[in-house]
């Protein structure tokens, strides 16, 4: 386990960054908009999306190794041609990038499945969560400082330098993403996805969506509020302790003797982003960002726990990708709606809007697993039943069978 954390640490801070990397470069080193800049980086998140399931259905199917030695050949070449790529192929390239990412997070997941046993999990998705919130923490702030000394083209090749690093350990390290005793889709048929994709998983792909969509949200809310109060230059000191307040949530949680609810810690997200809008000043929103921020990684760190238990191993992989298409999904969903409700109402409406989104995802997550357990308590009562009934037609039959041709008692 703490080798496959400190191998996958390094790419996830260079993914992390690769947002930053790219629109410095647009901005700095092609001199075109933000909003040029913005088309790239929107082409790399929409890979991102589609590339989750894709890459862990290649992972079921074919493993590890196969998957992340193509994903790191194409980052290699991805990153290494960006300064002779036009603009409009760059938007391309951007795109199946996006989709050929290598799997860190991914890999991280199946890997503490793997590697844990059911009462280790909480502890040991926690410190997956603690170690993204540590990646989006440092990763842009490091090429922010870098840019500033070298110039773009360096910085984005020193971040498609990192990823490819990153893959490349972990081909090496090679982690089992199975536990003893599990299969693999390749060994045995692959249950169908209506099995394992229903009402259960659904409630968790939902919080999951509302939960960075809450965040995307909170983002843009910060700069905002900060920007209204000539305090923009503060941002950088909030959103520090907003991440700081996150990795801190995630190592009290994660030594905490069961977990919470998963509906229940995205609801008191929800609940205490709302308030942050009535703060005018960068020390209110920093005890603001506390109180979010204690709830973040854990928050993160249980539905990563609850996709995979409800996954079936065979196909853990693509359970695991549609859950990162659902965390890119409301990253960009969050970025719109935050956006738009900063336009309407200002800062404060932008932390109400998202702060509302992730009540309604925590309520309809709630209802979703409610149905869902009532759905298996009704099975497993009517299996109860039918053996029941099954069982006096059998005996009688065996017992005459038993007299009539003598067998000993």
């Amino acid at each position: 386990m703490p080798s496959l954390l400190g191998v996958s640490l390094v790419a996830r801070l260079a993914i992390a960054a690769d947002v930053m990397a790219l629109t410095m470069y647009v901005v700095l080193g092609l001199d075109l908009s933000y909003a040029a800049a913005g088309g790239v980086t929107a082409a790399l998140t929409a890979g991102l999306a589609l590339g989750g399931p894709v890459l862990g259905r290649m992972i079921d199917r074919h493993g590890l190794r196969a998957v992340v030695l193509a994903t790191v050949a194409m980052q290699g070449v991805f990153w290494l041609s960006i300064p002779v790529l036009p603009y409009a192929l760059l938007l391309g390239a951007a795109f199946l990038a996006g989709v050929l990412m290598v799997p860190v997070q991914l890999v991280n997941k199946l890997g503490i499945a793997a590697l844990t046993t059911a009462n280790q999990r909480q502890a040991a998705f926690s410190l997956d969560a603690v170690q993204g919130e540590l990646s989006y923490l440092l990763g842009p702030s490091v090429v922010v400082l870098c840019a500033a000394q070298t110039s773009p083209h360096a910085v984005a090749w020193g971040v498609g330098a990192a990823i490819v690093a990153g893959g490349v350990g972990l081909l090496l390290l090679n982690p089992p993403l199975r536990a003893d005793g599990e299969v693999d889709a390749s060994a045995h048929q692959r249950p169908p996805r209506r099995t394992w994709l229903g009402i259960g998983m659904t409630a968790v792909l939902t919080m999951v969506l509302g939960t960075t969509t809450l965040l995307a949200g909170v983002d843009l809310a910060i700069v905002a509020t900060l920007e209204a109060a000539g305090q923009v230059s503060w941002a950088a000191v909030v959103i520090a302790v907003f991440g700081v307040a996150s990795v801190a949530g995630g190592l009290i949680y994660g030594t905490l003797p069961r977990p919470m609810p998963s509906w229940l810690l995205l609801g008191l997200l929800g609940l205490v982003t709302i308030p942050a809008g009535l703060a005018h000043d960068w020390r209110w929103l920093c005890l603001a960002a506390v109180g979010a921020g204690l709830l973040t990684a854990p928050t993160l760190s249980t539905l990563a726990d609850a996709v995979s238990r409800l996954a079936p191993a065979s196909v853990r992989g693509e359970a695991t990708g549609v859950q990162s298409a659902a965390h890119s999904a409301g990253l960009a969903l969050g970025s719109l709606i935050g956006g738009l409700a900063i336009d309407v109402s200002g800062p404060g409406g932008g932390f109400a809007t998202v702060g509302l989104a992730g009540l309604v995802a925590a309520s309809t997550g709630y209802l979703l697993a409610r149905r869902a357990s009532r759905r298996s308590s009704r099975w497993a009562r009517r299996s109860v039943e039918e053996h029941r009934n099954a069982t006096p037609l059998v005996t009688p039959q065996r017992n005459q069978d038993v007299v009539r041709t003598g067998t000993r008692t």
